[in-house]
């Protein structure tokens, strides 16, 4: 049976554009991972890597205007977000390289042998060392920065693992342009193009998780599709480590002192928060805990305000269009919800935002409004109000993992008057990351960023976003009593590489 056709698609029409590719059949995903796996050796000198990465960003940059074209016709983003989001992938592959040249990333120990220790210590040295292809599904919601050259690509090559990338159906020909532009930046390194693999189709996904050759994978996408390649990636005869980023309500908490200081302002930021690139972010605030009373009441006039004069946009794809107008509706008529704006179609083939309100004890126990604390992809929040601490307290503990939670203050609070700190705890073992008085959308590419969290956030503890994410891809080992001359550059006494280790329980840098 032939392969079926990969179709560009215009979300602003629901069209096809133009054919792309064709998809992955079983034995093109096996001569993919195995091409990856063979371009393993060329990875393995960190100063080739390094380069690569930024080659690959200096190539990026150099088919900006070509590839941001491409990017609008499949997601309709817009080229103002797009050109941003790929000069944050540039910045990321380059912040990646830095990484790999620093070397700490391998995290060198050296003990020598000590007999007085109780049991003695013999001569060890641990590193880290890449785990093999890694296969990355790319996410429809950012078409650079977390699909084919994302981050979940620039940490893997950073650790010196080659990637097979399963291309999303929502921007192919995209994909095929940046696969090609990865691939020849690999060239003027001496790697071999197999070092970037992609694929399209449905069972190419199913087939790549499964594939003997592959050592791990990085998914962004919704639950239930993360949730099967999960599973497949754990009912293997090996298992694998799965990374993935299902899907997060993102709660904000507004004190009544916030609330009371600022209400028109917490409005505002929430309404730019929630609309951010058609409420598409994958921290985009799924649920905002509002104290009932005045206060309250001037905070959802605010927010009405701005969201009533917020355009009406077009989502990533009609599936998606047809996801977010059915989720609403069914929200909608949930006993005692209201819709001081009313979110859903807006022409033909946009949305147009809006919010719901439910008073907060509807959640605070088990029932038809649970619905209400699931993620509805597109530009909607649900305003739970609260008559007292205990009631607002009673909805977090129901909560699911998240991405990020958020708590308002007043000026009093954050300086540590009040409930502030008590709030946070509530919220830290919701969350991979905890915001004050700020908004979750913008995930910044930074050393100590966490873009992760608990289940079904994520799959794992680990980030994606990074310096931290190409600790995803490694996995240490030991070498215990082995002759100098046999041990890598990287576990010798004289450290030839000039890499930060522990060295008999010093730092050195």
């Amino acid at each position: 049976m032939a392969a079926a056709p990969v179709w560009s698609v215009d979300p602003r029409t629901g069209k096809q554009r133009e054919q792309v590719a064709v998809e992955a059949t079983t034995q093109e995903v096996d001569d993919a991972v195995r091409a990856a796996h063979a371009a393993r050796p060329a990875l393995a000198d960190r100063a080739v890597r390094a380069a690569f990465l930024r080659t690959a960003a200096d190539h990026l940059e150099g088919a900006r205007e070509q590839l941001v074209e491409a990017a609008d016709a499949e997601s309709a983003l817009g080229p103002v977000r797009l050109t941003g989001e790929l000069a944050r992938t540039c910045y990321q592959l380059r912040a990646f390289a830095d990484i790999v040249d620093e070397g700490a990333f391998l995290d060198v120990i050296i003990n020598h042998p000590d007999d007085t220790a109780t049991p003695p210590v013999p001569d060890l040295r641990r590193y880290k060392v890449p785990l093999g292809v890694v296969a990355v599904y790319s996410a429809s919601n950012f078409p650079f920065a977390f699909s084919v050259a994302g981050g979940d690509t620039a940490s893997a090559l950073a650790a010196g693992c080659p990637v097979v990338v399963k291309a999303h159906p929502d921007h192919p020909a995209l994909s095929e342009l940046v696969a090609a532009v990865l691939r020849r930046a690999a060239a003027r390194h001496d790697v071999p193009e197999g070092v970037i693999g992609l694929l399209h189709g449905f069972q190419a996904g199913v087939d790549l998780v499964k594939h003997p050759l592959i050592a791990a994978a990085g998914f962004t996408g919704s639950v239930r599709g993360g949730r099967a390649l999960f599973d497949a990636a754990a009912a293997r005869p090996v298992p694998i480590p799965f990374h993935g980023e299902l899907g997060s309500l993102n709660p904000v908490v507004v004190t009544e002192a916030a609330a009371a200081e600022r209400a028109e302002a917490i409005g505002a930021g929430l309404a730019g928060s929630m609309t951010l690139g058609v409420g598409q972010f994958c921290v985009k605030p799924g649920l905002v805990l509002a104290p009932a009373g005045a206060a309250g009441d001037r905070l959802v006039k605010s927010l009405t305000d701005a969201v009533s004069d917020t355009d009406a946009g077009v989502l990533l794809d009609h599936r998606m269009r047809d996801n977010f107008i059915a989720g609403v509706a069914e929200r909608a008529e949930l006993p005692e919800v209201e819709t001081p704006v009313t979110p859903g179609a807006g022409s033909e083939h946009t949305v147009s935002p809006g919010f719901l309100t439910v008073p907060a004890h509807r959640l605070a126990t088990e029932g038809e409004h649970d619905l209400l604390l699931e993620e509805c992809f597109g530009p909607l929040t649900v305003v739970a109000r609260y008559e007292d601490e205990s009631e607002a307290s009673a909805v977090l503990s129901r909560l699911p993992g998240n991405l990020t939670a958020t708590v308002q203050l007043s000026t009093e609070e954050a300086a540590g008057e009040g409930r502030g700190a008590e709030i946070l705890a509530e919220l830290t073992p919701l969350a991979g990351r905890v915001l004050v008085n700020g908004w979750p959308t913008g995930v910044a590419v930074a050393p100590a960023q966490h873009h992760g969290g608990p289940y079904p956030a994520t799959t794992s503890t680990s980030t994606s976003v990074g310096g931290t994410a190409v600790e995803r891809w490694l996995r240490p080992v030991a070498y215990q009593n082995a002759p100098e001359a046999l041990l890598p550059p990287e576990l010798r006494d004289d450290n030839p590489l000039g890499l930060p280790r522990r060295f008999d329980g010093r730092l050195e840098r």
